[in-house]
């Protein structure tokens, strides 16, 4: 292969590129850096002289061309020297085809209203999409519930087993710090008013109705409803879920119901158990900061807090659940073929878990309120 060069000549207000060698891919990286330096500001003529070259590719081919495009625009005149039919060919070939490609558009800057508007259409495509799922399951659920033989109690009791009984030990010591830490506070500024006593009132009613479910699903909402997400895409990912199909078993049967199931069994027993550990934190500050006896918190705690602060706090419970499995199930249903979808759909399934569980606790509290209950 003979060696590429340029050549390059000033004469006056005119100016010579000469080229020698073959042209292609491979050598017009070093060629185009020699001619991205040229001077032409005082040129009105340009000659290009492509006689010495042996070969030309399409890549070559558009070099050649943005030199002239480029020549063209600075009003410089331009003339091509070529005597091999077959370059000069390929020359009037690109150069044809460029002509009738479309220029490339700018890409303009999203404005403020436009970032806005399509994150608003999006969130609405993916609300549509998690209506779809729900309309999917709750079809599913009816057929489910048909006929004893169709609920898959062995792997219900799996899940409430991995979301429940492996759960208690971070639901109890969550729970008793948050009464330990509510009591102390109140604690505080109850002793200023002599109203020590109270304490039971205000952390009973606080932590049977509204603290212990809330907290609870939120912790479960990282824990259980994350590993949802991760279990489900991973599957995805390894194409488990089509081979299910493709053996003719119902995903949604096998592995979206009994976690759901298994989630809205578990959750009233994790929020008993936040029940009884919140308190226990509370008759602890009250014992030691108030001193309020673990008899007389207990006395004081039948009577003045009603027995329908508990329920209402258990009722919750398989709400919450439902909601949680479902962001958690439904987003690693949403994972695409790479691992970093896995990430951001388990991220997103415990941050939408946790604002509908708020979502619905407030629900909760505004219709209880109205109810008068």
């Amino acid at each position: 292969m003979d060696k590429t060069a340029l050549n390059i000549t000033y004469s006056g207000n005119k100016l010579f590129l000469k080229y020698v060698g073959e042209l292609n891919l491979y050598t017009i990286a070093s060629l185009q850096k020699k001619s991205d330096k040229l001077n032409i500001e005082n040129i009105s003529f340009l000659e290009i002289d492509l006689r010495d070259i042996n070969s030309l590719d399409t890549a070559a081919a558009i070099y050649i061309n943005s030199l002239q495009s480029f020549s063209t625009n600075k009003n410089v005149k331009i003339s091509i020297l070529v005597n091999n039919k077959g370059i000069e060919d390929t020359i009037s070939l690109v150069e044809e085809q460029i002509m009738k490609s479309d220029p490339l558009q700018k890409i303009k800057k999203a404005t403020l209203i436009n970032s806005f508007g399509r994150g608003v259409y999006n969130n609405y495509l993916g609300l549509l999409s998690f209506f779809d799922f729900l309309g999917n399951l709750f079809a599913t659920k009816i057929h489910y519930l048909k006929s004893l033989k169709n609920i898959r109690f062995k792997e219900i009791a799996f899940e409430i087993n991995e979301s429940g009984i492996k759960a208690l030990p971070i639901i109890a010591l969550t729970s008793f710090l948050i009464g330990l830490v509510v009591a102390y506070q109140s604690a505080f500024q109850l002793k200023i008013y002599g109203a020590n006593i109270f304490l039971v009132d205000m952390l009973g009613i606080s932590i049977l109705r509204e603290l212990a479910p809330l907290i609870t699903a939120i912790v479960i909402a990282g824990r259980s409803g994350s590993a949802f997400t991760a279990q489900i895409g991973a599957m995805k990912i390894t194409e488990e879920l089509d081979a299910m199909r493709t053996m003719g078993f119902d995903p949604y049967i096998f592995l979206v119901m009994p976690r759901i199931i298994a989630l809205m069994i578990s959750m009233p027993i994790l929020i008993f158990v936040a029940d009884m550990m919140g308190v226990l934190g509370g008759i602890l500050v009250a014992n030691l900061d108030l001193q309020i006896t673990p008899t007389m918190f207990l006395d004081r705690f039948s009577t003045a807090v009603d027995i329908k602060h508990f329920f209402i706090g258990i009722l919750k419970g398989p709400f919450f659940a439902f909601l949680i499995a479902c962001i958690g199930i439904y987003r690693g249903l949403m994972v695409k073929n790479d691992t970093q979808s896995i990430g951001f759909n388990t991220t997103r399934s415990v941050v939408e878990s946790i604002f509908a569980v708020i979502v619905c606790d407030a629900l909760f509290s505004i219709a209880f309120t109205n109810l008068g209950i």
